[in-house]
């Protein structure tokens, strides 16, 4: 009979090995291009096999007879329940389950395969058809200045949608329903949120309802501000995201090079008190052709007391940056505090078992991204600009421009948070539609009216059909996940701003988000950190305020934080480096800088190296 650290060891040897060579194929130096399938393909097999929990429950069972005194008994019994959990998010046990599954990768595979094959266009600005992404339609329409160009990258979009319906969206939704139905749920969406979020559909809308009745008048309010000053076309679909963005990048640029960023990523966790407990971080942050090119962090070696000895964790992430183009700098500064957020947060779960510590379910997304989006969201406040943002003669970001990057999309703040609102809302209905009413013209009606009620305008500037989440067996009914976690960072904003009274640089951050939110792991739900640290229930209200509050109020209580900061500062800041981590920089094979010698030295070489490969 298994015990508690065979699952362990079992777990490691598919994990680290999966790890790693997800790794080299997605930084574009595997050799063997059928490595990772072959890796995935074993992990996938063992943790998905039902015969695990059945390992499980029968070492769970022999531990009723061991003394219940015993601090063996315990500690094996909590890492035997981890190890339950985590083997109940990913096997299926009812054989019909097990067969629906399989058919539901199948028709989702068909579906990705046909969808990578079709091509969608608009016409440029000289008349000609162009073949486009769907990011480079969006971008069109956010950024285009030919109304024609974002017109036909919209319409794009709705081809998109209705392409979807006709090849095999609708039966799709049938096979997942019936899925979730013989798991005991009433519709898959039910399914996915007890799973992602361990909270009811109710309880889920409980949350939301409330955000959606607190932002409303000013999400409707801007559009008829907008309307006003641009007119009523400004608020068509594939006008609306032009017609309100703005742009300080270029003004901010200066104050934020690429050469400094890590320094400012390393001196400001430092201050905050953030510790890497031991562990070893490997950053890729440079663009490169065969480079996967959208950032993340995976840890490749988990962290958890093995058998009371700590096994700190390894850990790899990743930037496409191009430290010659404008913003750069504050892109590559997101990334190292939003990735390196979730580096900090998966090199502090203190449990006895790395079922505990991994990014995957019984991880709650909400959960996972709650902690990067903290750290990022420091770097947008009108303080940490001040205190850290100085251009190459050493000075500092002027007023004027912070203001301008403060508060220039402010008013449309509620109008964002609520497209992502709209899906959730959309999916719920979506699988609580009967069968027969399953059509393309129901759907699409479905879709325009939900866009309606929650965005004031007749179709969103991405279309909810476009949005290529509501697909994917793992992204199906998780959308709400990245507002749950938006709603969390505000709320926890909140907390330790009434606690403390600032946020950039206080040394007391790092340890209660460390002891709150870090070292419980998935041992614990989302809902249980938040209220854990904040004593309050997970909720909307403090990202609604902030998104209600005018732009005169937000660069009041700015400036407030601004000169409180500075005049921190003056009393001396604290010259904390140490992050308790193994650093190395690398570019694919090649290693640009590490702090085997000291931290200072580290960022000597990487801004050496940047200076050597894209002089200014």
């Amino acid at each position: 009979m298994k015990n508690a650290n065979q699952f362990t060891r079992e777990y490691l040897d598919l994990h680290v090995a999966k790890e790693d060579v997800f790794w080299t194929t997605y930084m574009g130096t595997e050799k063997d291009e059928n490595a990772l399938p072959a890796a995935e393909g074993r992990y996938k097999e063992y943790i998905s096999d039902p015969s695990r929990l059945q390992e499980v429950r029968a070492a769970l069972a022999a531990l009723s007879g061991a003394s219940p005194d015993a601090p063996e008994t315990g500690d094996s019994r909590k890492a035997l329940e981890g190890w339950l959990n985590f083997f109940s998010a990913h096997s299926i046990e009812d054989p019909r389950a097990q067969k629906l599954q399989k058919e539901l990768i199948d028709l989702e595979t068909s579906i990705f395969q046909r969808r990578a094959k079709l091509k969608l266009t608009y016409k440029a600005a000289d008349g000609e058809e162009k073949t486009a992404s769907t990011n480079v339609l969006a971008s069109n329409i956010a950024a285009n200045e030919n109304e024609g160009v974002r017109k036909t990258s919209h319409d794009a979009l709705l081809q998109l949608e209705q392409w979807i319906l006709a090849e095999g969206f609708l039966e799709l939704i049938r096979k997942r329903n019936e899925f979730a139905r013989t798991l005991g749920y009433d519709n898959y969406f039910d399914y996915r949120v007890h799973k992602n979020e361990s909270m009811t559909s109710g309880e889920l809308f409980q949350i939301l309802n409330e955000f959606e009745k607190m932002t409303r008048n000013q999400c409707f309010g801007q559009l008829g501000e907008l309307a006003k000053l641009k007119g009523q076309s400004a608020l068509l679909p594939h006008n609306i995201k032009y017609a309100v963005a703005g742009d300080a990048e270029k003004k901010l640029d200066p104050y934020l090079s690429f050469a400094k960023s890590l320094e400012n990523w390393s001196r400001s966790f430092a201050r905050l008190g953030i510790s890497y407990r031991g562990a070893t971080l490997q950053l890729d942050l440079f663009d490169r052709t065969g480079k996967y090119e959208n950032g993340f962090m995976h840890g490749p070696q988990p962290c958890f007391f093995d058998q009371g000895k700590w096994r700190p964790a390894r850990i790899n992430f990743t930037s496409n940056a191009t430290p010659n183009q404008v913003g750069s700098g504050r892109r590559g500064l997101q990334t190292l505090f939003h990735e390196g957020g979730h580096a900090a947060h998966f090199a502090n779960i203190t449990q006895n078992a790395p079922c505990f510590s991994q990014e995957y379910p019984p991880t709650s997304m909400a959960y996972a991204e709650t902690q990067s989006m903290f750290c990022d969201s420091l770097i947008g406040d009108g303080d940490w600009l001040k205190l850290y943002g100085r251009d190459e003669n050493g000075t500092a970001i002027p007023d004027d421009v912070i203001q301008l990057f403060v508060t220039l999309d402010h008013p449309f703040r509620a109008f964002q948070e609520r497209s992502i609102l709209v899906v959730p809302i959309f999916e719920r209905h979506l699988y609580s539609m009967p069968d027969q009413d399953l059509t393309p013209e129901k759907i699409t009606a479905l879709a325009r009216r939900c866009e309606r009620e929650i965005l004031g305008v007749d179709c969103s500037p991405r279309p909810l059909m476009a949005i290529p989440h509501l697909l994917g067996a793992e992204s199906a009914c998780s959308y709400q996940g990245y507002l749950l976690a938006h709603m969390a960072v505000y709320q926890t904003r909140s907390h330790f701003r009434q606690k403390f009274g600032y946020l950039a640089d206080n040394p007391a951050i790092g340890p209660e988000l460390a002891k709150y939110y870090w070292n419980p792991g998935n041992s614990v739900s989302h809902r249980d950190t938040i209220r854990s640290l904040t004593g309050k229930d997970l909720s909307g209200r403090e990202l609604a305020e902030f998104c209600n509050l005018g732009a005169e109020e937000l660069w009041s209580r700015t400036q407030k934080s601004i000169s409180e900061a500075l005049a921190r500062a003056e009393k001396g800041r604290s010259q904390a480096t140490a992050l308790d981590a193994t650093i190395r920089i690398v570019h694919g094979s090649e290693t640009i800088a590490e702090n085997t010698r000291s931290m200072e030295q580290m960022w000597s070489d990487f801004e050496g190296w940047i200076a050597r490969h894209y002089p200014s």
